[in-house]
């Protein structure tokens, strides 16, 4: 199923039908404020599984997931003082900031991690798709066919068709991906160099 929607007013409707899919185990794509994500419901070790198999991705792979805002990343991820302000400073936008993982979020991994990337993009589909789903999304990118970047939600369609159960689609997005930020030490460092520009 593919749905046109558009970035700066997505139609509620849409949204809820989405959150429907996700509770139902479906896998959608949305887009950000970088590329087309991939995601599925937190709480569904069968639709994770799914979104490795589609990737191509061993379960030891590293995930990230998107929330709506900061304001309940505590539960998921260990924020400290300094590691807060940067994200608060830098958020939402186009970054991804690997954290800590809290125990409790390893209940719903394939494979247990000591890291999680945490995303809050500047995208209004992003926020009401999460807010609506009342959780995190569990978030890649799309992967890319061949030398092909699928960067628009009719192509992403028609090449995955039955795969992806739902593709929210608001035309062509430039293919840069988020800048990667490794808060989970002590000595915080860059690991990519994307879309967001930071000052550590």
């Amino acid at each position: 199923m593919i749905i046109q929607t558009y970035e700066q007013n997505p139609q509620p409707r849409a949204i809820r039908t989405a959150v429907e899919v996700l509770r139902d185990g479906g896998l959608i794509v949305y887009p950000t404020d970088t590329i087309y994500g991939l995601g599925c419901d937190l709480h569904n070790k069968r639709a994770l599984e799914k979104l490795y198999r589609i990737k191509g991705m061993d379960e030891k792979s590293p995930l990230s997931f998107i929330s709506p805002d900061l304001s309940n990343v505590s539960q998921y991820a260990q924020v400290g003082n300094r590691a807060y302000r940067i994200m608060n400073k830098c958020l939402p936008g186009p970054f991804t900031f690997i954290l800590p993982v809290m125990k409790e979020v390893n209940r719903y991994m394939l494979y247990k991690r000591k890291q999680i990337g945490i995303r809050v993009p500047d995208s209004n589909v992003c926020r009401m798709l999460t807010q609506e789903l009342g959780n995190p999304v569990i978030n890649t990118s799309v992967p890319l066919w061949g030398e092909k970047v699928l960067n628009s939600g009719d192509v992403i369609d028609e090449h995955f068709g039955r795969q992806i159960d739902l593709v929210f689609d608001i035309g062509v997005l430039v293919s840069e991906p988020s800048t990667i930020v490794d808060l989970s030490g002590d000595d915080f460092a860059i690991t990519r160099q994307g879309k967001g520009q930071i000052t550590l």
